[in-house]
């Protein structure tokens, strides 16, 4: 039997780029944990991905900006959303004084 992971541990204390780790992956399904801590996306950049994600925001804080929307969605632990594939969006805000953990599934 496999030893339990804990989606809480091993997180740097100093993160000069946002950490991305796949916990889980088949042909159909990826699911990650991400680690932001004021990350944003970069100027200009929208994701525009082929699949649904839904992500699930279990500590931290975050303001994320969908395409054709004048404000950003606030998120606090226990929000999650689903992310239709193609709808282009980016990360406005992550709280710079502690890890935003999220936990992120591709389908």
């Amino acid at each position: 039997m496999p030893d339990p992971a804990n989606v809480f541990a091993d997180i740097p204390g100093a993160l000069p780029d946002e950490l991305i780790e796949v916990l889980a992956a088949s042909d159909k399904v990826r699911i990650e944990r991400i680690v932001s801590m004021g990350h944003v996306s970069p100027g200009g950049f929208w994701y525009d991905q082929e699949s649904d994600e839904w992500v699930l925001l279990l500590r931290g804080a975050a303001r994320l900006l969908f395409e054709g929307d004048d404000r950003p969605v606030a998120m606090k632990p226990g929000d999650h959303l689903l992310i239709p594939a193609r709808k282009r969006h980016r990360v406005e805000w992550t709280d710079p004084e502690r890890p935003t953990i999220w936990l992120a599934v591709h389908c």
